[in-house]
């Protein structure tokens, strides 16, 4: 009897995987749809003062954990959309923004509106899932690019980019540096 062809798995030691990186962020590609039919898997810093702004996704699911620091996260739809501040946002149920802390774990349903901000003096990392592979890669091989080619960061280009990649930007992506003293 021969057996099926099965391929090997991955192990991913930490400190290994491509990074990408800009001034603040870095972002390290730990499984991609080369190792897995079903998530792209990333190890993320989110520097202070980074807020990616509340969007949704139409195909794409995602999963977090917040491994170090803190974060303001949402995952539901609120009574009201509003364009400016998404922490007050409410739900239906009573559901509001939280603190997310170590240990955390953030489940997002395709079509869910979503967001998290570092509003902490410290970067937070996070471990991060996104179902169906290869979506995610390209769209952070595309921001980086975008982030790192000189010092104004070309908004419309960023706007395109989530667009082209099911990213219904809800409140904006903001990089403001943290306050001091």
């Amino acid at each position: 009897m021969t057996l099926p062809y099965v391929p090997d798995g991955l192990v991913m030691p930490p400190g290994e995987g491509r990074t990408l990186v800009t001034a603040a962020q870095h972002v390290t590609f730990k499984a991609t749809g080369e190792h897995s039919r079903v998530a792209s898997s990333f190890e993320v810093v989110v520097p202070p003062g980074f807020d990616v702004g509340a969007h949704l996704h139409t195909r794409s699911e995602e999963l977090f954990y917040v491994l170090e620091g803190e974060l303001d996260v949402l995952a539901f739809e609120p009574s009201i959309r509003t364009r400016d501040n998404w922490r007050a946002w409410e739900s239906p149920s009573g559901k509001r923004c939280v603190r997310a802390t170590a240990g955390t774990v953030i489940v997002v349903p395709a079509g869910c509106p979503h967001a998290f901000a570092n509003t902490s003096g410290e970067p937070a990392r996070m471990f991060f899932q996104a179902s169906p592979p290869p979506d995610h890669e390209r769209y952070f091989e595309e921001l980086f690019d975008i982030l790192n080619s000189g010092p104004q960061v070309d908004q419309e280009a960023i706007a395109e980019l989530r667009l082209r990649y099911d990213i219904e930007q809800l409140t904006p992506m903001e990089m403001t540096p943290p306050r001091i003293g």
